[in-house]
């Protein structure tokens, strides 16, 4: 007992120190937790693994990294974007010379460390996702004769490499059998199956319709320009009106629910990631008026499926009253509340409840509260975790929130509410994310083996 009070008491006992930036705001008894964390879980593995305490200060990718962690993908990248040795080392050399750069060099060669800068960051875009040899292993599990599912959530966890996100998820969905010689047959009739549930609900006049649906419709049409409004590409009449189909189809096949409101946004990475089997460039290049009426038809199906497959493991969260929704709040209310006392206090003692910014985070799955070209990354690991994602959700967002505790416990009630309904999260990378993930990854590892640890 005395020797684990002096551990306690010595904050850098056993662990090296983490340089930081003046602009760095650490809190350091959250770090202090998440070190003894680090010396219980000593010598286990975490998938997606970066770092293990907050960093808030500019991340420089290729001094920070491992080698065996590369820095994040880009959404829209593709094979060609796997970066070799050779690169790797120019990238690092040649970052490292930007930062040894004083002020006055950089005013004076603005433009060329800019481009130098733009340089650095398409050669470090080969993160883990698309490093050479996740992508064999990905690749070797794909072109099995059956696909183990198992495997194959091991490797999405920390991120799939974009080219190949279409089939994993459909996989990891259960939309597309593991069984490769069934695959084709299935997705030919799945949609199929898809094509006449449209003919049948949707491509129909009012008069055909109850009023219930013709509402539902109304509803389901006004919240379609409303879905991503920063993303152009979102804002295109041809892909509203595919998102207006597919929602009130579903909805109609699943009156238990019907359609609410942030299922909208549920339907968008599934729109983004098939349509990128057909189109080429960045998302902000993209139009549908490149694609046949069957590739059409054929996107919006997998998206139907997808969309159905992932929300049968949490219909209460949709049905009246979201009780499943509810439920997931108190249990992130009493996790922060066992991490981060301090800010669990302040909260209650400032009024705020954790259904006023917490409701929305659930429904929409943080979509709304992170850049769009993190998400695809951040799903890859939600459809990973299958059946447990409800439960992992929580950890989840008790990280995110958790990225802020310093500036909450200076917040009062009115200024919170502002802040979580407004985060600073628009300049974020994926080592940000990744970090968020990482910490989630920690705790629930904790807690799962002790539940008694989340007991009031």
């Amino acid at each position: 007992m005395m020797k684990k009070k002096e551990e306690e008491e010595d904050p850098n006992h056993n662990h090296p120190t983490i340089p930081t930036s003046p602009l760095s705001s650490i809190d350091s008894r959250f770090n202090q937790t998440l070190r003894n964390v680090q010396g219980l879980l000593k010598g286990r593995s975490f998938p997606g693994k970066v770092l293990i305490t907050r960093r808030t200060d500019p991340i420089d990718y290729p001094t920070l990294l491992s080698p065996g962690i590369r820095s994040p993908t880009d959404n829209n990248c593709g094979p060609s974007n796997n970066m070799d040795d050779s690169v790797e080392k120019e990238a690092r050399i040649r970052s490292q010379t930007n930062t040894d750069s004083d002020n006055s060099k950089l005013k004076t060669s603005t433009s060329t460390n800019e481009s130098a800068t733009k340089e650095v960051e398409k050669s470090t875009m080969g993160a883990r996702a698309t490093d050479s040899a996740r992508i064999m292993k990905f690749t070797k599990e794909l072109s099995a004769p059956a696909v183990i599912l198992d495997k194959l959530r091991e490797l999405a966890w920390s991120g799939v490499p974009p080219y190949l996100r279409p089939s994993v998820w459909r996989l990891l969905l259960g939309y597309a059998p593991p069984n490769s010689d069934r695959r084709e047959s299935v997705l030919r009739r799945k949609r199929l199956e898809y094509l006449d549930c449209v003919a049948q609900y949707y491509d129909v006049s009012d008069n055909e319709r109850t009023d219930e649906e013709i509402n539902m419709l109304r509803q389901i049409s006004v919240d379609c320009p409303r879905t991503v409004p920063d993303v152009a590409f979102f804002q295109q009449a041809e892909v509203q009106k595919s998102l207006e189909r597919i929602l009130y189809t579903w909805a109609i096949r699943h009156p238990a629910s019907g359609y609410v409101q942030g299922i909208n946004d549920l339907l968008t990475p599934f729109l983004v990631v098939f349509l990128s089997e057909h189109l080429e460039d960045g998302l902000d290049k993209w139009s549908m008026l490149n694609l046949s009426v069957e590739d059409i038809s054929n996107i919006e199906a997998d998206c139907y499926w997808c969309l159905s497959k992932l929300l049968e493991g949490m219909q209460d969260h949709y049905t009246f009253a979201q009780p499943g929704i509810q439920r997931l709040v108190f249990k992130l209310k009493e996790l922060v509340r066992r991490i981060d006392e301090p800010v669990s206090r302040h909260m209650e003692e400032q009024g705020l409840e954790f259904l006023q910014f917490a409701f929305r985070w659930f429904n929409c799955l943080l979509i709304r509260e992170i850049p769009f070209h993190l998400i695809n990354r951040l799903w890859d690991t939600y459809l990973a975790e299958g059946d447990a994602l409800p439960d992992f959700l929580v950890y989840i967002f008790a990280s995110f929130l958790l990225t802020w505790s310093d500036k909450l416990l200076k917040l009062d009630f009115q200024e919170m509410v502002m802040f979580l309904q407004h985060l600073p999260t628009q300049n974020w990378t994926y080592m940000e994310l990744e970090v968020v993930l990482s910490r989630a990854y920690m705790w629930h590892s904790m807690f799962e083996s002790c539940p008694s640890h989340l007991a009031s």
